[in-house]
């Protein structure tokens, strides 16, 4: 056995993974910045987060935790202030939002190529584009969830009756301890009890059945 073959794959393909979460990283964050933009708040754009640039965009805490997981993670998130928009709660979904849709549209738009032209490319392309494939569908599922700072507290918003917005807002101001500590236990402790991470499980899961209905829907 060639170990040092092993090796080498191996940080190839970390390479090629830090360059695909670098890249929809990067799409994501930008695409919350550019809807809030559209919609009125010039926040973002102010704080330099209208931009391509992967280091403005980067969160230590997600960006470890997808590094180690290479499913679960965030990006920094894009600061808005909803009082700039003309609906506050619709437009603070809105743009909450558009970071997953980035992400299943970039993946869309990549399994057009891997799709009809997977056996023409070289298989660095080819191995390259797959990553970030599967990087934007873990990204953009995972932030699908309710849980502060993920998009999908946001996106939950428009569905919470207005008599309960201040315990609403409370939970999307103080819930982001409570998620890291749920994350840490499923990562580290779940897999020692019950033999697997359940948010890895069911985002594979979803993963799986994205990727299913893009590649049908090409």
């Amino acid at each position: 056995m060639d170990f040092e073959a092993i090796l080498q794959n191996d940080v190839v393909q970390f390479l090629y993974f830090l360059g695909a979460l670098l890249v929809t990283l990067t799409v994501h964050e930008a695409s919350h910045a550019l809807v809030a933009y559209y919609l009125g708040d010039h926040t973002a754009k102010l704080e330099g987060r209208l931009s391509l640039n992967p280091v403005r965009h980067l969160d230590f805490v997600g960006s470890i935790l997808f590094l180690v997981t290479q499913r679960i993670g965030w990006g920094k998130p894009v600061p808005v202030n909803p009082a700039n928009f003309k609906r506050p709660v619709r437009d603070s979904a809105l743009t909450a939002l558009a970071g997953p849709m980035s992400n299943f549209i970039f993946a869309f738009l990549l399994a057009l190529p891997l799709k009809y032209l997977n056996d023409f490319m070289p298989e660095t392309v080819k191995l390259f584009l797959w990553t970030i494939f599967h990087v934007n569908i873990f990204l953009g599922v995972f932030n699908l969830f309710p849980f502060p700072p993920l998009d999908g507290s946001k996106i939950v918003g428009l569905f919470v009756p207005r008599r309960w917005y201040r315990v609403y807002a409370k939970y999307l101001d103080q819930g982001f301890k409570y998620f890291v500590a749920l994350i840490l236990i499923d990562v580290f402790i779940l897999p020692d009890l019950i033999g697997f991470s359940l948010f890895g499980y069911v985002i594979r899961y979803l993963h799986d059945l994205v990727s299913l209905i893009l590649f049908l829907g090409v």
